[in-house]
């Protein structure tokens, strides 16, 4: 009786997990988080700290044969303090983000692990910025209107929930009196599925 029941447990641990890795899903569902932004000089003799912004918005997820595809769009604020010419300067700009990730997932019984890859389109909303009297009137943030990223990351599900954590590589450059330079951030979110089909 043992036996059967141990051979009856792992057949449905296998079939939970080849129906989980091989059938067709789609998953929607809304996310939050904070992000540490700087801006990493490429050509410039300043450097910036890291400061926390947050993230809010939807994600999808289209899945099978155990690879997935996530697109998302969010918004997200940034505020990087950054030490120049003997001055510091506090820049804040939001943005609507978009990722665009290709990765796998393993897993099953509603517990797995995801690796993932792929660009990010963000397209600036507003670009305030606040100096402090240090910096004063120095310099000016020239952000463009669109930016694009690349986004590495790693995500664990149980059940509905999910955490992500990320590092975001910035590939356009940013000019910053007349240095260029490239905004990259960590990002921690966590994520709540509203349907599966």
């Amino acid at each position: 009786m043992k036996k059967f029941l141990l051979t009856l447990i792992v057949f449905a641990v296998a079939i939970s997990f080849s129906a989980a890795q091989v059938l067709p899903t789609f998953q929607f569902g809304i996310k939050g988080g904070v992000s540490l932004s700087s801006l990493a000089p490429t050509g410039g003799t300043f450097s910036s700290s890291n400061q926390a912004g947050y993230l809010g918005g939807l994600w999808a997820r289209i899945g099978a044969l155990g690879f997935n595809f996530q697109p998302e769009m969010y918004v997200t604020a940034k505020d990087v303090n950054i030490d120049a010419n003997g001055g510091e300067t506090r820049a804040k700009f939001t943005s609507i983000d978009v990722p665009l990730l290709f990765g796998g997932k393993v897993g099953a019984l509603g517990v797995g692990a995801r690796f993932y890859t792929g660009p990010l389109f963000s397209f600036a909303v507003t670009k305030d910025q606040s100096f402090s009297d240090a910096a004063g009137k120095a310099g000016e943030l020239d952000y463009h209107d669109q930016n694009v990223a690349w986004q590495f990351g790693a995500g664990l599900d149980i059940k509905s929930i999910s955490i992500d954590l990320r590092y975001e590589a910035g590939i356009t450059k940013q000019n910053y009196m007349n240095t260029q330079t490239r905004v990259s951030l960590f990002n921690l979110s966590l994520a709540y599925r509203l349907f599966k089909f």
